[in-house]
């Protein structure tokens, strides 16, 4: 699946890009805009659905009005590389509701967290009570975000 995005052709490039800005778009409107008929359409839906394209389908909060407002990055080092040291840190990672994503990556440290929270107290309390807990963490540096620039959640197309 390597050169999957060769089998899209124009048509499925613009219905992922009009499902991308707007998930709940109805069939008749999605349809009409990439002028298909509203079954056609469907039927292309449904394919990029099973064949992957579309994972699902989700509302994007606002995260200022649910009390996590504050982005934190946070590079943690690890003091093994064994395989068993990263399964471990990933699993426990994921049992934190504030990360909300964790890229292993390479260069000066091992993973990339970003961290929503409310504010610097909770910000300390989370850093105390669970990152510094995580297993295998020699290190972490963490930096707080003042504001997005951009911050995408559409991904580019090519074709």
């Amino acid at each position: 699946m390597n050169n999957a995005h060769n089998s899209l052709d124009s048509v499925d490039r613009a219905i992922l890009d009009l499902l991308q800005e707007d998930g709940r778009l109805a069939n008749v409107d999605l349809a009409d805009a990439v002028n298909l008929s509203p079954s056609a359409c469907l039927r292309r839906v449904r394919r990029l659905e099973e064949e992957g394209f579309i994972n699902q389908y989700v509302a994007l909060i606002n995260p200022s009005r649910v009390g996590m407002g504050t982005n934190v990055f946070v590079e943690i080092t690890l003091s093994s590389q064994a395989e068993d040291a990263l399964d471990a840190f990933e699993i426990a990672v994921t049992k934190r509701p504030e990360i909300m994503s964790c890229h292993l990556m390479a260069g000066d440290f091992d993973y990339l967290l970003r961290v929503v929270i409310d504010d610097v107290a909770d910000y300390e309390a989370l850093h105390r009570t669970h990152l510094a807990q995580l297993p295998g963490v020699a290190r972490l540096v963490s930096s707080f975000a003042l504001r997005p620039v951009c911050d995408r959640t559409a991904y580019p197309l090519k074709g």
